[in-house]
């Protein structure tokens, strides 16, 4: 799946995200523990954009909603990773 063509309202999921984990660096996070509040962050928003779609009934759809906020979150992850090193 291509994250970066998800929207809410207009904003791309991605890029709340890693603003999200941006505003968590302003507060002092850094390391291993910014890396870790990406991905949560990721994982969160990417359960509630699949439930702000479609309510999952079953396991197989909450499974499904898992995987896609723990593959947003990995994403996000390594995407933060790459801006940081450009940044450098």
């Amino acid at each position: 799946m291509d994250f970066t063509s998800l929207t809410v309202n207009g904003l791309p999921l991605m890029v709340i995200v890693m603003g999200i984990v941006s505003v968590l660096k302003k507060f002092g996070l850094s390391g291993n523990l910014l890396f870790a509040s990406s991905l949560g962050t990721g994982l969160v928003m990417g359960i509630l954009y699949q439930v702000s779609i479609a309510v999952p009934v079953g396991f197989t759809q909450w499974f499904s909603v898992a995987i896609f906020g723990v593959g947003l979150g990995i994403v996000t992850s390594g995407a933060y990773d790459v801006i940081k090193s450009i940044g450098k």
